[in-house]
């Protein structure tokens, strides 16, 4: 009796062992995932991601495409915790934009510093480039319009203006011999100039054109 007493004393204890073993063995698990995962997370504060800054002035109006964009951008790598969700991080995402505001040298870009010129001419049925001379109209806001710029287009009939074309959007613009005018040139003036139009709308555009009875007034806002 005291043989098997004793042997049931000893199973006893070397069962609290394994269970002392396990429970440690356990407890070390969980502290290192728990190690694991502070790691991953400091570690995450401090990774690396690409963005996009300007690398000279980007004028207001400027439209980016495939021959510019390389001029106005630049990649410069930050912290991932640095980073805002709306930054431009890929060559994707920048064709095709449009600067809202000019845009400083250094300034580290964002989605929503541009507009897409594919939301402007997509609530137009049918978008058209329409162009006319400084001359044709009676004054052209002083020849200071540059691309990118949006304009409200009036009649004058009889001493009764008329609010024709709202927020017209300017395609682009030209000097007098027909040379591009860059959106930062604030010097020559724009003689030249086309804009976007529905084209159901071209036809009384070049006839009140003619008749000399429309005036552009520039959108500041």
């Amino acid at each position: 009796m005291k043989k098997k007493g004793k042997a049931e004393k000893q199973k006893g204890e070397s069962s609290l062992k394994t269970g002392a073993i396990l429970a440690a063995l356990l407890t070390a698990v969980a502290v290192f995932a728990v190690m694991v995962q502070m790691e991953k997370k400091i570690l995450t504060q401090y990774e690396k991601g690409v963005i996009y800054v300007a690398a000279v002035e980007i004028p207001k109006g400027e439209i980016i495409t495939e021959s510019n964009y390389a001029k106005y951008f630049v990649q410069q790598e930050l912290d991932c915790s640095s980073i805002p969700a709306t930054a431009v991080c890929s060559a994707d995402q920048i064709k095709g934009l449009v600067a809202k505001t000019d845009i400083e040298q250094g300034v580290l870009l964002t989605l929503g510093m541009f507009e897409s010129l594919e939301e402007v001419l997509e609530t137009m049925e049918h978008p058209v480039i329409a162009g006319f001379k400084a001359e044709d109209l009676y004054q052209v806001v002083s020849g200071v319009l540059r691309s990118g710029d949006r304009v409200n287009i009036y009649s004058v009939k009889e001493d009764a203006v008329t609010l024709v074309w709202q927020n017209v959007f300017v395609q682009q613009v030209f000097d007098a011999s027909g040379t591009a005018i860059a959106s930062g040139d604030d010097v020559t003036a724009a003689q030249r100039i086309n804009v976007y139009l529905n084209q159901k709308d071209v036809e009384q555009f070049y006839g009140e054109l003619a008749a000399g009875s429309l005036r552009v007034v520039k959108n500041c806002s």
